[in-house]
């Protein structure tokens, strides 16, 4: 999908984030009728939230895409507050729904809003927890990387903390792939990721249902 000007935007927290969801837009054929910004981190996006759903001007709808990382219940209350608090919408849910946020504000011509939370609005995780349901389901090399992951967890060998596991985990199988260290959105492109999980397909849902 190529990223032409617009008047919807979608915010990421970095370009890994906008390499996959490219790539995905790409294979399932997504019309190509907003802008990808990485915000280069969660704190840029929280920040400058509160200004985007301000500024009118052309712009009609905005989405954001953000990590759970360790509590998918505190990265949705910050969110939540930030939509109350702009005052411009009605019937805020109290949790995050399972199919992603999308959310019409009360004045017409003001943003319509929508929040994907990864990886799948409801457990804790990233977008590598995400871009791992796309690993095809018989696959062989998974399990062997979540044995050496493992082996060298438990023998403190690894340099990256607990919270990364999954980066970890994911790297270490696209290291292995014909095309070894090949990036995320990249893996999707060359087809070594399916994207036949039910958690790709509500994404897309939610992205059609949003700008589409």
């Amino acid at each position: 999908m190529k990223r032409s000007d617009c008047n919807q935007m979608l915010l990421v927290e970095g370009n890994d984030d906008l390499h996959v969801v490219s790539a995905l837009c790409e294979h399932f054929n997504v019309r190509e009728s907003f802008k990808i910004k990485d915000c280069n981190g969660i704190e840029n996006i929280l920040m400058g939230l509160p200004v985007w759903l301000k500024g009118a001007g052309e712009t009609k709808a905005i989405g954001v895409i953000a990590d759970a990382d360790a509590s998918m219940g505190s990265r949705w209350q910050a969110v939540r507050e930030i939509l109350i608090i702009s005052g411009r919408y009605a019937d805020i849910p109290v949790s995050c729904p399972s199919d992603g946020l999308i959310i019409n504000p009360q004045i017409t011509g003001d943003m319509k809003f929508g929040l994907w939370i990864m990886p799948d609005n409801g457990t804790d995780g990233m977008l590598e927890n995400f871009v791992s349901c796309l690993v095809p389901e018989n696959d062989c090399l998974l399990p062997v990387a979540d044995k050496v992951l493992s082996e060298i967890e438990i023998k403190r060998l690894n340099k990256y903390p607990a919270g990364h596991h999954e980066k970890a985990r994911i790297h270490t199988w696209l290291a292995w792939q014909e095309d070894p260290g090949t990036p995320m959105g990249l893996a999707v492109t060359k087809k070594y990721l399916t994207t036949d999980s039910h958690v790709c397909h509500d994404f897309i849902d939610w992205l059609n249902r949003l700008f589409n």
